[in-house]
């Protein structure tokens, strides 16, 4: 078994279970499609008798026959039945078209549903490794272009597959030999199609691949539009998109021109059976072996055996975009998720003793802290300081188990986090980042989302807690002013402010400020500095920062350098040592 067809089998074990839920819908649009290939292959037989017959009539009639004559009772009566079969083709093909879309729309919002609460189960660390961009097409354009491939071709396969079998009978019932001349357009079309189908297979992957690389491209340079104008990088940001966007058109292209090329060949051969059909079967009617009507039929069903090899060439290109698009998606839906904790301990009432216990962490086997052990007591403000790159952030990201532990533990209250289950120690902390995130709604919407369960007035007083309340009304819809979805429509501070008004309501035990007062005016940073105070009142505190004038009353100063503890203690402690902390702050002092 070749690789590419595991991967295939792998893939459609992955979608299945998807679909079985509407397995229904799929075999009352399969039984449908049979009744409208019955039709449709009865039809051309029905056109013959009538063919005939009114051959049969008009040869007497030229004959002088006596009482010769066009029965036009039985001409009406095989028009009725007729219309009777086309009917019932049209009522069959209107309950698939309904069934088929019911089924497959259905199966793409549970695969939707899927893919997010997959996203939500994987490790910050994919993230790392996959451009948001790129995970965004694979939920969006992959699973469109796998939707469009079952709607469309799903019931093209079957009906194709059906229409073959039956107008392959009906031409055996007619006549054999000719039969048997038509035959040779099946291997001739599946030779074509493989020879083209395994030389554009790649390009398909490709073009899926390319389409991702430019989901991606155009991410990331709309999230930083502004740096682009500000360096002036226009050029360079259109010059990369233009080669993204041309290799995409290059795979896009030899795709689909690759494919395009099979239904013309496989028409050429039909033409020539046809031809051939035409000169053999007119001598076959004139030696009395068959009826003009019949080889009228005959030739229909030529159509009925091309038709179908056809629109099955014609849509490779979307069977092999699907096939690639269904294995970006089952790549996501087989990624490792995050172990879930076994034998979980939990805390019904933490007071925030945290305890780094010798720990060691490297990404990627490169080790980026050594050996830390520190104690903090409950209601701590602890300050993290250190040049960039020593290890703040990635100690931050360690504390909430976004990466785990290479060696040593992390323990709150004595507990290990690993025993923790990751919601419930997630809902311990409070975050206010140097990059706020806010979404479009509503500043009250904005501020309520740290707590979705909190009344109204706890909302405000969360706001007025955080210096901010004052700023909301003295905007003109005050709580109910909209956020943008740029979050441009209010001035960085502001936003800091909200985000803390946000994490003041979820009111957690443990607050994490990540560079909070780094990108505002001196202006703001008393408010911001008086805001941060009240969001750490009575709780333990971890504070980043730059600024080592603003952390002066830390309880605990931690110095970090090249992912070791060098330092600790207070402000007074650690410009006494004259050591690191000393010559960082001299620095800034110097410098301010």
């Amino acid at each position: 078994m070749s690789k590419k067809w595991q991967t295939f089998k792998k893939s459609v074990q992955q979608i299945s279970p998807f679909l079985s839920p509407y397995k229904w819908g799929f075999i009352i649009a399969i039984f449908m499609i049979v009744v409208t290939c019955f039709a449709l292959s009865v039809a051309p037989m029905i056109e013959g008798m009538m063919t005939s017959l009114l051959m049969e009539d008009a040869m007497a009639m030229m004959n002088n026959v006596p009482g010769a004559h066009v029965e036009f009772d039985r001409v009406i009566h095989i028009m009725v039945m007729l219309f009777g079969i086309y009917l019932l083709k049209t009522i069959s093909q209107s309950i698939t078209i309904t069934a088929l879309t019911n089924s497959i729309q259905r199966t793409m919002h549970d695969l939707r549903n899927a893919l997010q609460e997959k996203i939500r189960k994987l490790p910050v660390s994919y993230f790392d490794k996959h451009k948001y961009g790129d995970v965004l097409s694979r939920i969006t354009n992959d699973v469109d272009t796998l939707s469009n491939a079952l709607q469309q071709t799903l019931t093209e396969i079957i009906r194709g597959v059906l229409m073959l079998i039956l107008a392959i009978v009906m031409m055996v019932r007619i006549h054999i030999v000719m039969t048997c001349i038509v035959l040779l357009i099946i291997p001739v079309a599946l030779v074509i199609t493989k020879i083209i189908v395994k030389r554009s297979q790649k390009k398909f992957q490709a073009q899926q691949d390319a389409l991702g690389n430019l989901n991606g491209a155009i991410t990331e340079m709309y999230g930083g539009y502004r740096e682009i104008l500000f360096f002036n990088k226009q050029q360079d940001a259109i010059k990369k998109f233009k080669d993204i966007n041309q290799t995409l058109y290059r795979n896009a292209f030899q795709a689909q021109f690759m494919s395009s090329i099979i239904s013309p060949c496989i028409s050429l051969v039909t033409y020539m059976v046809i031809g051939t059909i035409g000169f053999v079967g007119s001598l076959f009617v004139l030696n009395g072996s068959i009826l003009v009507g019949e080889l009228q039929a005959f030739v229909r069903y030529i159509w009925q055996v091309n038709d179908p090899i056809s629109q099955v060439s014609n849509l490779s290109s979307q069977i092999q975009s699907a096939f690639a698009a269904l294995h970006r998606i089952s790549e996501i839906l087989n990624e490792t998720e995050e172990k879930p904790v076994e034998n979980p301990q939990t805390l019904t009432h933490a007071k925030g003793h945290v305890q780094f216990d010798h720990l060691c962490f490297g990404y990627h086997d490169k080790e980026v802290l050594h050996d830390l052990n520190i104690d903090i007591q409950s209601g701590q403000m602890v300050a993290i300081v250190g040049p960039t790159g020593s290890g703040k952030t990635t100690l931050i990201s360690l504390l909430l188990r976004f990466y785990d532990v290479t060696s040593g533990s992390i323990r709150i209250d004595g507990v290990d986090i690993r025993q923790i289950p990751r919601e419930q120690l997630r809902s311990m902390f409070g975050m206010v980042l140097q990059d706020t995130w806010l979404f479009h709604g509503t500043i009250y919407e904005n501020i309520h989302y740290g707590r979705l369960d909190a009344r109204k007035d706890e909302v405000i007083e969360a706001a007025r807690q955080a210096n901010v309340d004052h700023f909301i009304r003295t905007l003109p819809d005050g709580y109910d002013m909209i956020v943008n979805e740029e979050a441009n429509n209010i001035s960085q501070g502001e936003k800091q402010l909200l985000t803390i008004a946000r994490a003041m309501l979820k009111d957690p035990q443990i607050m994490i400020l990540d560079e909070a007062t780094s990108s505002v005016d001196t202006r703001l940073e008393k408010r911001l500095q008086d805001a941060m105070q009240n969001v750490m009142k009575g709780r333990t505190s971890f504070v980043i920062a730059h600024r080592l004038s603003t952390i002066k009353n830390a309880d605990l100063i931690l110095v970090i350098k090249d992912g070791y503890l060098v330092e600790q203690g207070k402000h007074e402690e650690l410009l006494a040592q004259n050591g690191f902390y000393s010559q960082l702050y001299n620095a800034q002092f110097v410098e301010e």
